[in-house]
This record gives structure tokens, C-alpha cells and sequence, in this order.
């Protein structure tokens, strides 16, 4: 019998899509240790890392069982990829976003917890607190009262969903939307300040 080591990626793929199920788990295994790390390095924490590193092997399953996996060669980086995804995913999805303290010091990056909203807060870093506040008043006002309940009242999605009347989900949109269009304000504001 041949050393499970000694066979390639690409070959354990094959076999598992020709119904050999006992290669995922030595694929799984070859692999665990090094994604279950990088995993762990995002989110910091042992139990998030298994629903998410459970979550990369359902989506890999799938993929593979629908044989849309064409990557030869590099499972290990498409893997990785997916389990990135996840973890964005989870960032955007939990409710786990720095919580802002309630001061006159008024800091909208408490509430950027999204790293792809890095545009966001480079260009909100250049701006005057107070005038940043002064902003917030000229949202749409479902946008305004979900960040006005998460900024100064720090609510959690779950209780600004409940006293919205709306799902978490749509709070959180509403949050991104919000944050999108502080983005816009500013630039535009930034445009008048330079003027």
C-alpha cells in the first residue's frame, strides 16, 4: 500500500471525486494544522475556529461533490482562500464590532470593525471629530438611527433589530450603508474645507 504521504493533492482529489471518501479525511488531515492556524491568527478564538474551519470542509465537499473544483495542483491556496472568505464573513455577520464608548470624543472607527472598510477609515481619519458628528445628521434617517443606537447608545445588532422592528440582517446593512455614506459626506466635505 502506497504511504499516504507520498500521494499528491490532486490525486486524493481525483480519488475522492471517483468516491473514495476515506482521501478527504487524509487531505483534511495533511492540512488541519497549518488552516486551523491561519484561521485562529484572524478571529482568536479556539471555538469560532471550528465552526469556520467546518464551514471551509462543508464548502470544499460541496464544491468538489458538484465538480467545480478545477484548481490542479493548489488545494491547499484555494482552501485557504475559502476559509479567508469565511472569516470576512464572519467579521461582516457578528456583532462583535469594537463598541464605542460614549465620550464627547466622537470616533466613527469604533464602529468600523469590517476590514474591507479600510477606504473608510483612512479617509475618516483625516477629518475633525466634531465635524464628522455634524454629518450624521444629513443620513437617511433609518441609516442615521441604526448608527446614532450603535455609536452613542452601544446597542447590539440584536437590540437595534428588535427596536427597529427589523432583522439583524437588515441592521446591518443599514450600518454599511451608513458607513458608506459617511464616506461620501466626507469626501464631499473634504472637497469644501479645501475650497
Amino acid at each position: 500500500m502506497m504511504r499516504k504521504n507520498s500521494i499528491s493533492d490532486s490525486t486524493l482529489i481525483s480519488e475522492y471525486i471517483q468516491g473514495k471518501e476515506a482521501a478527504l479525511g487524509v487531505l483534511i488531515q495533511r492540512h488541519q494544522q497549518r488552516l486551523f492556524s491561519f484561521i485562529y491568527s484572524k478571529v482568536q478564538d479556539r471555538d469560532i475556529t471550528e465552526d469556520i474551519f467546518q464551514d471551509t470542509f462543508i464548502k470544499v465537499i460541496r464544491t468538489l461533490k458538484r465538480g467545480n473544483y478545477n484548481e490542479e495542483g493548489k488545494f491547499l491556496p484555494w482552501v485557504m482562500r475559502i476559509a479567508h472568505n469565511l472569516v470576512i464573513d464572519h467579521f461582516r455577520k457578528s456583532n462583535r464590532m469594537p463598541s464605542f464608548k460614549n465620550t464627547d470624543e466622537f470616533d466613527i472607527f469604533s464602529v468600523l470593525g469590517d476590514g474591507s472598510l479600510n477606504a473608510e477609515k483612512q479617509i475618516i481619519q483625516e477629518q475633525i471629530h466634531s465635524d464628522v458628528r455634524e454629518l450624521v445628521n444629513e443620513l437617511p434617517q433609518e441609516q442615521k438611527e441604526v448608527l446614532v443606537m450603535r455609536m452613542y447608545k452601544d446597542m447590539s445588532f440584536k437590540e437595534i433589530s428588535e427596536n427597529t422592528g427589523v432583522s439583524i440582517n437588515t441592521a446591518l446593512g443599514r450600518m454599511r450603508y451608513a458607513l458608506i455614506n459617511m464616506r461620501k459626506l466626507i469626501e464631499k466635505h473634504k472637497i469644501i474645507l479645501v475650497n
